[in-house]
């Protein structure tokens, strides 16, 4: 595989461990519509690029610990309506958890959030002494409509957003990226609906050889929002998306 090049995929997995589960206030059916909604559904698959890239996927939902948050709530936005990197409450505001102690929360963070990023700092760490530089790629979908825990309420959504960061997304590789999905025919903005890009904190502004965009797709190029299955064109999706970012990957190769 391209040791220097990272997709990070937090959000693919709809799994709740049984010990979790019990620590969950929402009845089955309203699980379920959670997960329906809130998991970034076949992003694994949507975003393998077999030998180009390592992945770093997150093994369980974010309903039990959202790795993509940062682990201090104070530092973190979306803590303020209970869905910092351990939820209280859904997408919707109702209440997920029935309470939540700093004991337990520890403890989550301990067994699913801290472990995870352990294991993209060390293949960042490889990649920076391997190749002296490494590009992150943060794979997300995203819904066709905006969810009620969402800042940008606008209902006109782009095929793609490419989310970056200003010290870890250079104008280049945001250039890129935009003519790799736009020439495939997409519609694409950038940090929006959703901004940002994720680095390990240890090197977040500090370590300018580590690069990130953040890349997400519209479910409605590829999924069926309402039942969570796979549209009959989904394949052809990951097709056009997979070579959009082998071009992004090859213009990261050349500088």
């Amino acid at each position: 595989m391209a040791a220097h090049v990272i997709v990070h995929i937090p959000h693919s997995s709809a799994l709740i461990p049984e010990q979790e589960r019990a620590g969950l206030v929402i009845p089955d059916d309203k699980l379920k519509q959670e997960l329906l909604r809130m998991t970034d559904w076949y992003t694994d698959q949507l975003f393998n690029l077999g030998e180009t890239a390592i992945p770093v996927i997150f093994p369980v939902s974010r309903l039990v610990c959202d790795p993509e948050r940062f682990a201090n709530d104070a530092d973190e936005p979306m803590a303020a309506q209970g869905m910092g990197a351990v939820y209280t409450h859904t997408s919707d505001g109702r209440p997920l958890r029935p309470s939540l102690n700093a004991e337990e929360r520890q403890r989550l963070l301990d067994a699913y959030y801290f472990p995870h990023h352990q294991k993209l700092e060390q293949i960042v760490q490889s990649a920076l002494a391997d190749h002296g530089h490494c590009l992150i790629i943060d794979a997300h979908s995203f819904p066709s409509s905006p969810l009620p825990c969402d800042r940008d309420q606008s209902a006109s959504r782009p095929d793609i957003c490419l989310g970056t960061d200003p010290f870890h997304t250079p104008d280049w590789l945001a250039d890129a990226a935009k003519r790799a999905f736009r020439d495939l025919g997409w519609r694409v903005e950038l940090n929006r609906p959703y901004p940002g890009a994720l680095v390990p904190l240890s090197l977040y502004e500090r370590d300018a050889r580590v690069h990130s965009i953040m890349v997400e797709i519209n479910r409605a190029l590829y999924l069926d929002e309402t039942t969570g299955e796979r549209l009959p064109h989904c394949g052809k999706i990951a097709l056009r998306a997979k070579s959009a970012l082998r071009t992004v990957i090859a213009s990261f190769g050349s500088v």
